[in-house]
């Protein structure tokens, strides 16, 4: 009898470690991907503005998420802007502060850097 204990307690202890090893597993991918979906600290889906013409340790100044005009406040000199939206969504520099007057189209997954102290806003659409 103790052989039979014995031995369904090691299979109990051999399940225990692969199931907390799965959700451990499973953990680490969902993080791998969200950290995937994160680009220079850009979420996907958004677009952003760097305080300067560089990654900027990845700390951009402004993160959009909605389609539209966005205003901008105090932005002189070089940025960088990326556009880290999905589903081919541009982002476009506008020197009128509710998005008209705009610049050229700029493409999802490509970044630039533009002098703002002209732009007053930004617009995002489909």
């Amino acid at each position: 009898m103790r052989q039979v204990r014995s031995t369904i307690t090691k299979t109990a202890i051999v399940a225990t470690a692969l199931a907390a090893g799965a959700v451990l597993a499973f953990g680490g991918t969902a993080n791998a991907a969200t950290a995937a979906a994160t680009i220079h600290g850009c979420p996907s889906g958004a677009v952003c503005l760097y305080p300067g013409p560089s990654w900027s340790n990845d700390n951009p100044t402004y993160i959009f998420y909605s389609y539209g005009a966005h205003k901008i406040y105090n932005q002189f000199g070089m940025k960088r802007f990326y556009n880290n939206q999905t589903g081919g969504a541009i982002a476009r520099n506008c020197y009128d502060a509710d998005g008209k007057n705009c610049g050229g189209i700029q493409r999802a997954g490509t970044y630039y850097d533009y002098d703002y102290t002209p732009y007053n806003s930004i617009l995002l659409a489909p």
